[in-house]
């Protein structure tokens, strides 16, 4: 069977694989449309094995939120360059698996890769597959987290630092535009400061004891401070972890965006003006990539390489 030259076309449009690729499986294929599709996606498998060892540490952060069924995602899909996250099938692809979480809820990121991806027929792995094959890199789902309950995120940078914030309050409370107003400006704090707890009751005793363990020790350095009754270092220290806390707590960092109140009283000044009861519970914080071994290009060795 023969094929011209709009059957490539109308293969590179559905599959959006190169030219050349196309081309190919159509000869393979002997013209037939579906046999080179399915012939691309085989090539797809071994692409996509061969890809799967370089690193991917790029990529974006995807919140979405669900208002109907009140769910929240932030999810984090990465690439091999951040040019890749800024094409637009990544950026369809990495909607799409938020909204498979959204729906599926699955327990982790081994069971979402075999469920079928929200809008397809066809499982998660096999529309990675297919898009390393058109895009050229690996790429991979690295974590998630879903929420039920009313949720407000937020994005920074298209997508280097993700937030998403978990809130308690009533359906009406959390329709206005005060609300979400106030959701975003906290979600924005989080993104801006990097809290590691909620609040002081968040913290574990191991790491306050930890922190006094520190504070004493230094304490003891300083000779002004060596000789003083333990009744007076004690409430040193207690102030120090007092301010410990208004680092490291999200509910009691200064606000951003005034400085004279403290997050705890924004979020309480929110809830007055509109005469309802409003509660942080808690919040998920990403940066793309953090804690991946970044890929390092050695320009030296790469000309070294060329020129032998």
């Amino acid at each position: 069977m023969s094929f011209t030259a709009k059957d490539v076309q109308a293969l590179r449009e559905k599959t959006g694989v190169g030219m050349m690729d196309c081309k190919k499986a159509l000869t393979q294929a002997d013209g037939d449309m579906e046999k080179a599709i399915d012939f691309l996606r085989e090539r797809g498998l071994a692409v996509a094995a061969k890809k799967a060892t370089r690193v991917a540490a790029e990529g974006a952060v995807i919140a979405y939120y669900d208002e109907a069924a009140k769910v929240g995602v932030l999810v984090e899909v990465n690439s091999e360059t951040d040019f890749v996250a800024k094409n637009d099938k990544f950026k369809t692809l990495a909607l799409s698996v938020a909204k498979t979480i959204a729906k599926n809820n699955p327990a982790d990121v081994d069971t979402l890769y075999n469920m079928n991806l929200d809008g397809s027929d066809r499982t998660v792995t096999e529309n990675f597959q297919d898009a390393i094959l058109a895009i050229g890199e690996n790429m991979k789902i690295r974590r998630f987290e879903r929420v039920e309950g009313v949720v407000s995120t937020y994005i920074h940078g298209g997508g280097s630092v993700g937030v998403m914030v978990c809130l308690d309050t009533d359906d009406a409370t959390a329709a206005k535009e005060e609300f979400q107003t106030m959701g975003k400006d906290v979600a924005m704090q989080i993104a801006a400061m990097s809290p590691l707890y909620l609040d002081p009751a968040s913290v574990p005793a191991d790491v306050i004891e930890h922190e006094k363990e520190i504070n004493l020790a230094q304490m003891k350095e300083d000779p002004k401070m060596a000789n003083k009754p333990a009744a007076v270092l004690d409430k040193i220290i207690e102030g120090k972890i007092d301010k410990y806390f208004k680092e490291v707590c999200l509910m009691d960092q200064e606000f951003v965006k005034n400085g004279d109140m403290d997050v705890k009283g924004y979020v309480a000044s929110v809830a007055k003006a509109l005469g309802a009861e409003i509660k942080v519970t808690g919040f998920y914080r990403y940066a793309k990539g953090e804690g991946l071994q970044k890929k390092e290009d050695d320009f030296a060795a790469e000309i070294a390489s060329m020129v032998k």
